[in-house]
Parts: C-alpha cells; sequence; structure tokens
C-alpha cells in the first residue's frame, strides 16, 4: 500500500461518523458554534481582569458558570432522559444565543460590571447543565451504526478542540483591536449555525419512555447506577479529581499572560491556543482509532502527562517554553476526557443514558466551579504559577491510584463482555467495539 492510500484510508476512518447525516449537520453547526463560545471564553476572562486586577474574581466568575452543573445536572440528566432530546438542544442553543447577546450588548454600550458578567455567567451555567447530558446522549441518535460512536465522540473532541485552537487566536486580535463587546457579538450570531443544524435533522421517533413512573425514582435509578457499575464510577471519580484540581488552570491563564510572561492579550490567545493544538491533535489520532481496547490504559497515561506537563509549565518564565509544555497539557486534558466519555458512552445502558452523561457532566464540569474558585483564592495566597503546580501533583497522584485499580475493573468488566459473546482479546481490554453493556447484576 502506497504512502497516499495509506493517507486516504486513516483519512476515511478517521471520519466515518460523517457518513451519517445527521451527525455531518451537527458537526458543521456545533462546529462553527464553539468558534463564537471560544471567543466569549477568552473576552470574558480578559474582561474581568481588566476591570478587576484580581485572580479572585477570575474564579468567582469560573465558578458562577460552572456551579448549576454540579446543582442540577441529576435532575436535567433524569429530564433529559423524559424528553426529546432534538427539541431540549433547540431550547438550550436559543436561550444561549440570548445571553450572548445581553453579554455583547452591555460590554459594547461600556456599562458592564463584574456583578453582570456573574449573573449572565450563572444564566449559562444553567443552559450548559442540560444543554451537555442532552447533547452526549444525542450522539447516539445522530449516529445509528454503534461500531462509529466512539469516533463520533472522538470527533466532537476534534470540534471542541479546533475551536479551542482558532477562538482564543481570533479573541486576542480581536480584543485588541475592538475590544471584548464584538467577541460576544459574533458568538450570539454564531448559534444560528448550530440551530439551524439542528432544525435541519430528521430525527426518528424514541422509544417510548419506559423508566419508574416518579421523578425522584428515576433519579434514584441512576445514581445507583454509577454507584453500583465499579467501571463506569471509577472512570468518573477520577474525571471529577482531575477537573476539582487540575482544569481550573484555564482561568488564571490571564495572570499567567500579563504578570508571569509579561504580555498582554496576544499572549493569552497563544497561550490559549497553544493547549487547542495539542488538544486537537490528541482528538485527531483517538479518532483514527478503530476499538476503544486500550483506553483504560490511556487514561492513565493521558491523565499523568497533563499532570507533570502542568507542574512543568508553573516553573516556566519564558513563552516559548511555556507554549510546548500547554499543548502537551492540553493533549493529556483532552484524552482523559475524550476516553472516559468513550467508555461511558460505550459501557452505559440505553435506558439511563442521559442520567449517567449528566454525572459525567457533574464529573468534568461540574467539579471545575469549586477548583476555580480554589484557584482564585490560592492565586491570591500563594501565587498562581505555585497553584497550577499543586494541581498538576495532586493529578499525578490520583493517576497513580487509579492504575492500582485497572487490573480490577477489567475483572468486573470480563464476564460482562463474556455474556454479551465478546471476542475474548476484546474482553482483555477496558472497552469494546460494538456492544452496549449493563452493569453486573447485584
Amino acid at each position: 500500500m502506497g504512502v497516499a492510500e495509506r493517507l486516504r484510508t486513516v483519512a476515511a476512518s478517521m471520519g466515518r461518523a460523517l457518513r451519517h447525516r445527521n451527525y455531518r449537520l451537527f458537526f458543521l453547526g456545533q462546529g462553527t458554534s464553539l468558534i463564537g463560545t471560544w471567543l466569549t471564553r477568552v473576552a470574558m476572562s480578559w474582561l474581568v481582569y481588566r476591570l478587576t486586577g484580581s485572580e479572585l474574581l477570575l474564579g468567582l466568575v469560573g465558578f458562577a458558570g460552572q456551579i448549576p452543573t454540579f446543582l442540577l445536572a441529576p435532575i436535567a440528566g433524569v429530564i433529559v432522559d423524559r424528553s426529546d432530546r432534538h427539541r431540549v438542544l433547540v431550547i438550550t442553543q436559543a436561550l444561549a444565543m440570548v445571553q450572548s447577546a445581553l453579554l455583547a450588548a452591555l460590554t459594547i454600550t461600556g456599562v458592564i460590571t463584574v456583578t453582570q458578567v456573574v449573573v449572565l455567567a450563572l444564566f449559562q451555567g444553567v443552559i450548559n447543565a442540560f444543554d451537555m447530558p442532552a447533547r452526549q446522549a444525542f450522539v447516539v441518535q445522530m449516529v445509528e451504526a454503534r461500531e462509529d460512536l466512539a469516533n463520533a465522540i472522538a470527533l466532537n473532541s476534534s470540534m471542541v478542540n479546533g475551536a479551542r485552537l482558532l477562538g482564543p487566536a481570533v479573541a486576542g486580535v480581536l480584543i485588541a483591536a475592538v475590544g471584548e463587546g464584538w467577541c460576544f457579538a459574533i458568538d450570539a450570531a454564531s448559534y444560528l449555525a448550530v440551530i439551524a443544524s439542528l432544525l435541519a435533522m430528521r430525527i426518528a421517533a424514541q422509544p417510548e419512555h419506559r423508566g419508574p413512573a416518579h421523578f425522584l425514582a428515576e433519579l434514584a435509578e441512576g445514581v445507583r447506577y454509577v454507584a453500583g457499575f465499579s467501571p463506569v464510577r471509577t472512570i468518573l471519580l477520577l474525571l471529577a479529581f482531575v477537573s476539582l484540581t487540575s482544569m481550573p488552570y484555564t482561568v488564571l491563564m490571564p495572570v499567567f499572560a500579563a504578570e508571569v510572561l509579561h504580555g498582554g492579550p496576544h499572549t493569552l490567545g497563544m497561550l490559549m491556543a497553544a493547549t487547542g493544538v495539542g488538544a486537537l491533535g490528541a482528538a485527531l489520532w483517538l479518532a483514527s482509532r478503530r476499538t476503544v481496547l486500550g483506553l483504560g490504559r490511556l487514561i492513565a497515561v493521558a491523565g499523568g502527562t497533563f499532570g507533570t506537563a502542568l507542574i512543568a509549565f508553573s516553573l516556566s518564565r519564558s513563552a516559548w517554553l511555556s507554549v510546548p509544555l500547554l499543548v502537551a497539557a492540553g493533549a493529556g486534558m483532552m484524552l482523559q476526557m475524550a476516553s472516559s466519555n468513550t467508555l461511558v458512552q460505550t459501557l452505559v445502558d440505553e435506558r439511563v443514558r442521559g442520567r449517567v452523561m449528566s454525572f459525567y457532566a457533574m464529573a468534568f464540569l461540574g467539579m471545575t466551579p469549586f477548583g476555580s474558585l480554589a484557584a482564585g483564592w490560592l492565586g491570591q495566597q500563594i501565587g498562581t504559577p505555585a497553584t497550577v503546580r499543586l494541581g498538576g501533583a495532586a493529578t499525578v497522584v490520583a493517576v497513580l491510584l487509579y492504575v492500582r485499580k485497572l487490573p480490577e475493573l477489567r475483572r468486573a468488566i470480563r464476564p460482562i463482555y463474556e455474556r454479551l459473546g465478546i471476542l475474548p482479546e476484546i474482553a482483555d481490554g477496558l472497552g469494546q467495539t460494538t456492544n452496549l453493556a449493563s452493569p453486573p447484576e447485584r
């Protein structure tokens, strides 16, 4: 096989999920909208730091934007399992467009205050608490072939991190040229793309809801499912701890850009884009994989890389050293997140998918606000570099504990795969290719 033919084969493998019309529409619309989302994330951080110069308030805004996920995600998961996921997504995207438009209007007119930023961040957080589990659970409806599910999840990560690469770089230029308000305005307009893509889809009717009759009973069922299935429980606990200790480093990026590296908005955009480069490259590599076999080990390698890279980044005082370290951090962060998502989505029973993905949202986004608040406070007490260094070290320790549990997780999954008739070589790994599994009966 020649080099050109080999590259075509790899490219076709990486884009398998795009064969599905609904997913292709979603990929194009969401990809456009996510660029606007990253414009807002960078612009909001810079706006708050410009208005206040406070690490603590940076952490507070991050907290306000993410705490609703922690508080509301379990409730949102039940609603997602009871509702039409497509309709839920149309509503959340429309509300997010309104939020960005309000932020743009207040900033462009020059009346914006930190209090208003916090309130609007809180509003966006409420929207995200419902949007994330609905979006994650909706992937299965867009990709009819189960063997393409892992590829779709990896492509989602590629889309997010492609936007992470482009958005911050554009934001740095726009903030310097016309101010933060126009970043928010572009974000508001970008939601039209994803709303249009959702409305253009042809969605098959969902099976009739067959969960417990009472809302609280369904919530309890979801909790029991996650708590009783050790592989999913362990993966989510590690993700939650990393989200608490290391992922909040992003809220301190304005401090690194301005005070540690003595730069401005261009430097901030470069640092955020470096994380996106690593994350995008890792996501594309993950999309080229044809099996989830080995992702359990990959979670450990990725988490260790993320923590170690953050430790090294915290010690750097040169932009030229900080950038490649953030590339490595971005790759590790993305691989852990996407691998965890893939395994959970592969293992989960369809009847509780929305609820389980709401716990995934709690682990991934819900713990981050506590980390953001702690990072802002610690940044003022012990310094920003020391705060990031401490978080990276905590992540490395958590990964080592996870590695010790890997043999136990394999033993827990093996009988499920044998019962489903999966090949023995697949049963040896923490993952599967096409089947969905339920937790062992207790």
